[in-house]
């Protein structure tokens, strides 16, 4: 009988430094041109080449970094050096000078990491301002010197990529089949702009395992589609969402052929590190005081019931109720109705956890004192059973207070 492998999520991750074969670096630039001394400039690489892959922002408008990574992985067959990414500037709807400035980062890189390889490039900050490139040229060939597989760097990248983010967002799990030990680490940013087809996020991950990035790329689409797409705070989809994932390949071990024992391993574990980063996003959202697991069941198609969690998720008005610890079931029955997938309010069943709110249709009435305990706390489920059919569709969703109207008034 083959071994099956286990998979185990570590509890203290250290970001790249989990993985070997990766290196790492950061710096200060001063990006955000404030005079604040903070790291906000990161380098990712390899002691060799890269293998791969990245899932991008559905919005029209991209930013320059975003139409750079698609070049080029396309160009050179997802076989790259690492990546540069920076915070505080988001290097879009930056015109021509924009690309410019974003492939002369990717060049510096290259050269300052004397990689044959191409380099990838990242930002996420404030939209429509060119980059101080002076201090970017410097912080890149600083960052590049200091480049090595420490703990303290990795965890130091972690934090260079964050923007309004409060914490760092850190995940690894570790793959254990026939006495060898595959790791898959990652890291994020992302608080404000959240919403399905990704947020204003970015995502890297990294793997021990060798994998070609043909085979990387069917992997990371449906681990994001299953984890940071699922997930909405206020609504609106960035220019800038990337999530990368690279393979070294130190390992030595091939990944195998779809559906082999350790290529499902692999599979689940970078949906499970996805899965983490995008709770922990959620989790640190923009003066959020409340995190909602909804699940939308018994619905007629898959994209009925995606499209009814949607339209709950996303409803100022059942947002505004969870911050005020209202247990306004009108609100979520009215947001489903108008996802205009044809509702029957007479079958509907709604639960707040385990105790309901609507049976058939028929509010539980004696119950209100249990609701608004639920909806009380920072964490809780909500549950529409639609009963008309058997998909269902689950995101990880916010309240939205007024801090978060006074911290958005003037960014």
């Amino acid at each position: 009988m083959s071994e099956v492998p286990t998979i185990t999520l570590r509890d203290a991750p250290q970001g790249f430094a989990d993985c070997p074969g990766f290196r790492t670096a950061a710096t200060a630039c001063d990006i955000r041109e404030n005079g604040a001394v903070r790291n906000d400039l990161a380098v990712i690489s390899a002691d060799g080449p890269l293998e791969a892959a990245g899932v991008f922002t559905k919005n029209d408008i991209c930013a320059a970094p975003v139409q750079l990574c698609r070049e080029q992985l396309s160009a050179a067959a997802g076989k790259v050096a690492g990546c540069v990414v920076n915070s505080g500037n988001a290097n879009a709807c930056t015109g021509a000078q924009g690309m410019c400035d974003a492939r002369e980062m990717a060049a510096l890189t290259q050269k300052a990491l004397g990689a044959e390889a191409p380099v990838l490039v990242c930002s996420t900050g404030r939209i429509g301002r060119q980059l101080p490139m002076p201090t970017i040229r410097k912080g890149i060939r600083k960052a590049s010197e200091q480049v090595n597989a420490s703990a303290e760097n990795a965890v130091a990248a972690a934090d260079a990529i964050l923007t309004s983010d409060t914490r760092r967002k850190l995940a690894t799990v570790q793959i254990k089949w026939h006495g060898q030990t595959f790791t898959v680490a990652g890291m994020a940013k992302g608080a404000g702009m959240i919403e399905p087809n990704m947020a204003t996020m970015l995502a890297f991950l990294g793997t021990d395992l060798e994998i070609p990035a043909s085979e990387l790329k069917p992997i990371l689409t449906h681990a994001v589609e299953q984890t940071f797409n699922r997930i909405s705070i206020d609504g609106d989809m960035s220019t800038n969402d990337t999530v990368l994932l690279f393979a070294n390949g130190h390992s030595g071990t091939r990944l195998g052929a779809a559906g082999s024992t350790l290529y499902v391993a692999f599979a689940q574990a970078v949906e499970q590190v996805c899965a983490v980063l995008a709770d922990k996003i959620v989790g640190d959202g923009e003066k959020i005081t409340k995190v909602i697991e909804l699940t939308v069941k018994g619905a007629p198609t898959a994209a009925a019931a995606e499209k009814v969690a949607r339209a709950i998720g996303n409803s100022l008005l059942v947002k505004t109720s969870w911050y005020g610890s209202d247990p306004n079931w009108g609100r979520l029955v009215d947001a489903a109705g108008y996802a205009r997938i044809g509702l029957v309010e007479e079958k509907l069943d709604l639960h707040y956890n385990d105790t309901a709110a609507l049976l058939q249709g028929v509010p539980q009435d004696a119950l209100i004192p249990e609701w608004r305990k639920i909806v009380a706390e920072k964490r809780f489920r909500i549950s529409l059973n639609l009963n008309l059919g058997s998909a269902e569709y689950r995101i990880l969703t916010t309240d939205l207070s007024e801090a978060y109207v006074n911290f958005n008034k003037s960014e």
